[in-house]
Parts: structure tokens; C-alpha cells; sequence
């Protein structure tokens, strides 16, 4: 403790270019903060301070000496704050960005959830499809699905969600079952534009990836409108599960060529490297990841048409009363 009293007040004397000022910032006398200076010197063994009867400067050791204490005095109060975050109770208000989707259909049962738990938190959350300059923009967190180019922000994976090809049942009656992802040429497909190549949908033949080129009636932006034109019979969708399960569940769409398909995507939740995370936002990821976990519930759609073996594990996943 002797050698942070003694760093801080080292700090305090730079800080204020005065022993004077630096005593009543650390409300002791001038003569304890000389003295713990000139003991500070003897320790280290070197000269820190350039004193003249008109003002302090200081030595080249001294600025060495100088950043490296503010770094560990700063590195303290960090971890103090950390742990007394820890303990404190979560409030204030979250920013969130999230897909529209996914917004409307998960986060918003979610939020409403949460905030049973947590009523000293505000949620502002903002819902579009373009990626947000977290820290430009004032983000807490985003929740983003798919591949994550942003290295810079820290990442915590909330749950898979599957992908499925689908069509309705009175299309497939009537344009036939597509046996091979090569036949879908010959189908009207529905395509997904918020993508780099809409055009070009992705299987796994013969354990290498491969694309198809599709084309179709309908070309949109958002996931919801082309799930309901292909329920309506327009034709097929490739879709993750959070956005079709439901529609699966009633039977409205229909999956097919499964073991083509690529499994998986993730849904993330990404936030801007700070030193420690605020229990806000903690908290809501915490509490997003037990409701989705490993086997969400919107997955739970394709128990019919899956073999046991296809889950991880080789489980179905259980369903959540009330949820999907």
C-alpha cells in the first residue's frame, strides 16, 4: 500500500506541477508529499522530479516512471469497478441493433421476458438489416446472424439456427419434388437479395460445397414477404429455421433435400471491446443464451423430417412450451 500511496502521490504532483496543489488533492501536508516523493526517489534509485524554485518538470526516468504508474493506478480502478459491477444491481438504459426478423419474432417475446426480470433496465432497440458502426452509432450490443467480418468487436454466440430449403405443399403437388439441388433450374425459386451473391444458393454435394443458380419470380430484401409468397404456393425459399420454423410447424411450408443443405448459421451477440462489460448488457446475453441455448426452439420445427442422428448429439431438441 506504501508504494501506491506513494505512486499516487507521484501522479498527483505531475498532474498539478505543484507539491501545494497536490497536497490538498490528497488533503495531506505539503511535507508528507515531499517526503513520500524523496523516499520514492531513494527506493527506485533515480531522480524523477526536476526541481527549481519556480516549477517541477520532469526527468527523463521520471516520464518512464510516470506512464507506467497512471497504467497500473488506472488498471486498479478498473478492477475494482469490475468487481463492484459484478455486484451491483443491472439498470439504465440498452441499446440494441438487431435484424428485423429477428427482431420482431424472438427479441421482442425475449425483451418482454427480461424486463419481468431486470425492470430497473430500459431497452432501445433499433431493428434494420444493415450492419451499425457499434461505437460511431452508440450501440450497447447487436445481434447478428451469419458470418461475423468485424474483428474488432467481441463475439458470443446465442444459438445456431438451421437452414432449410422449403416450398409449400400445393406447389410441390403441382411442380413435383425436386430430388437434386441441380433440378431447382427448373423451379421458380424466390431469392434472398441482402446477400452477396442472391443468385447462387449453397449445397453440400458429395462432401464439397457447391452452388446452384437460381432464378424466380420474386426478388426481396426481406425474409418474411418471401416466406409468405412461398407458403401462397409462389415457389421455393432457402431460409434459416428462426425465420421458417413456424410456418414448418403448421405444415404450411414443407422441407426437402435436407442432407444437401448446409446445417447451420449463427446467432450472435457482438459488443465493442471494452475492459470489463457493464451488467446491463452482461445480463441480456446471459439471459438471451439460456432462451435460445445449443437446440433452439424455432429448430424444433424440423423434428418430423429429421433423423435422430442429424441433431448434435443425435437428440431431437425439446420444445419449450410457449415458445415457437
Amino acid at each position: 500500500m506504501d508504494r501506491l500511496d506513494d505512486m499516487l502521490a507521484f501522479i498527483k504532483v505531475v498532474d498539478t506541477k505543484s507539491f501545494t496543489a497536490a497536497a490538498d488533492r490528497l488533503n495531506l501536508s505539503k511535507s508528507v508529499v515531499s517526503r513520500r516523493i524523496g523516499e520514492l526517489e531513494n527506493r527506485l534509485g533515480a531522480r524523477l522530479l526536476n526541481r527549481t524554485t519556480r516549477k517541477l518538470s520532469l526527468t527523463e526516468v521520471g516520464q518512464a516512471y510516470y506512464e507506467r504508474c497512471t497504467r497500473i493506478l488506472a488498471d486498479l480502478e478498473e478492477a475494482e469497478q469490475a468487481v463492484a459491477d459484478l455486484h451491483a444491481a443491472p439498470r439504465g438504459r440498452l441499446r440494441l441493433n438487431a435484424p428485423v426478423s429477428f427482431g420482431i419474432l424472438h427479441l421482442a417475446p425475449a425483451v418482454a421476458e427480461f424486463l419481468e426480470r431486470y425492470p430497473a433496465i430500459e431497452i432501445d432497440m433499433d431493428l434494420n438489416d444493415r450492419t451499425v458502426d457499434l461505437v460511431d452509432e452508440g450501440y450497447d450490443l447487436a445481434v447478428r446472424i451469419g458470418k461475423l467480418r468485424d474483428s474488432s468487436l467481441i463475439a458470443r454466440r446465442l444459438a445456431p439456427a438451421r437452414m432449410a430449403l422449403c416450398a409449400s405443399p400445393a406447389y410441390l403437388q403441382k411442380h413435383g419434388v425436386p430430388q437434386t439441388p441441380d433440378e431447382l433450374s427448373n423451379h421458380a425459386c424466390l431469392i434472398y437479395t441482402n446477400v452477396p451473391t442472391p443468385d447462387l444458393w449453397p449445397f453440400i454435394v458429395d462432401g464439397e460445397m457447391r452452388s446452384v443458380r437460381v432464378s424466380g419470380p420474386i426478388r426481396s430484401n426481406n425474409g418474411d414477404l418471401l416466406r409468405e409468397a412461398a407458403a401462397a404456393g409462389v415457389g421455393f425459399i432457402m431460409s434459416p429455421t428462426f425465420l421458417c420454423g413456424q410456418a414448418l410447424s403448421r405444415g404450411e411450408l414443407v422441407s426437402i433435400l435436407h442432407r444437401y443443405v448446409p446445417t447451420e448459421v449463427s446467432v450472435n451477440a457482438v459488443y465493442p471491446q471494452n475492459r470489463h462489460l457493464s451488467p446491463k448488457v452482461r445480463v441480456f446475453v446471459d439471459f438471451l443464451v439460456q432462451r435460445f441455448g445449443p437446440r433452439p426452439y424455432w429448430d424444433c420445427a424440423l423434428l418430423d423430417t429429421l433423423p435422430e442422428e442429424a441433431w448434435p448429439g443425435g437428440e431431437r431438441p425439446k420444445r419449450r412450451e410457449g415458445s415457437g
